[in-house]
């Protein structure tokens, strides 16, 4: 629901970086004002989603005993931590999620789900090293056929990044072969035919938030 905003918001942002060097005058006014708009847009954001976080907490906290929340499979994501760090990451700021999920390994260190969201925001800030490494330590306990998928379509994108398209297309495929409802892999099977195009990966861990 927030990514057309955000959307909007990187658009503006590359338009800053791309003409502020040069710009001189009026125009140069024009973009310290819509920097200045984004930077409180930012800080605005940020300042009302951990409030809204804050509320939640406090709620699960006076609703821990009642039946009418089911036990869920996964206990990492009643907790704080894993909370904020997946907050973070819908917000699309990385660094401070992995710090959030840090935390959370910690306290979970078994956990796969914490492993991949953390193998996720490395993949985002481009450290395709340690994204691997967490992806790699994930994908052999993976008995999930949706989790299989997600880890062999970030290990093709990672080989996109790295040139590697021939053993990309081999990821994706192997994604494709798990869960062949899962359109991420499909997208970057056509973004290698032509060469051209966005990368997909991590979108579906959006929809667990």
């Amino acid at each position: 629901m927030f990514q057309h905003v955000f959307d909007e918001m990187n658009d503006m942002l590359d338009e800053i970086v791309k003409h502020y060097p040069s710009a001189h005058g009026p125009k140069k006014q024009a973009l310290i004002h819509n920097w200045n708009m984004l930077k409180s847009m930012s800080e605005g954001i940020i300042d009302e989603w951990l409030r809204f976080e804050e509320k939640m907490a406090i709620f699960r906290e006076s609703a821990a005993s009642s039946p009418v929340f089911p036990p869920t499979e996964s206990p990492e994501m009643q907790l704080d931590a894993f909370i904020r760090g997946q907050g973070y990451y819908k917000l699309l700021m990385f660094r401070p999620a992995l710090a959030q999920f840090t935390v959370a390994a910690a306290i979970y260190p078994e956990s796969l789900l914490i492993r991949l969201y953390t193998a996720m925001a490395h993949l985002h800030l481009g450290e395709t090293v340690e994204a691997s490494g967490y992806l790699l330590s994930i994908l052999p306990l993976a008995d999930d056929k949706r989790l299989q998928a997600m880890i062999y379509n970030a290990l093709g994108c990672i080989q996109v990044i790295n040139g590697r398209t021939d053993k990309a297309r081999d990821y994706f495929t192997l994604a494709i072969q798990s869960d062949p409802t899962l359109p991420d892999p499909l997208i970057n099977l056509e973004v290698c035919h032509k060469n051209r195009g966005e990368l997909q990966y991590g979108s579906q861990l959006i929809s667990l938030l």
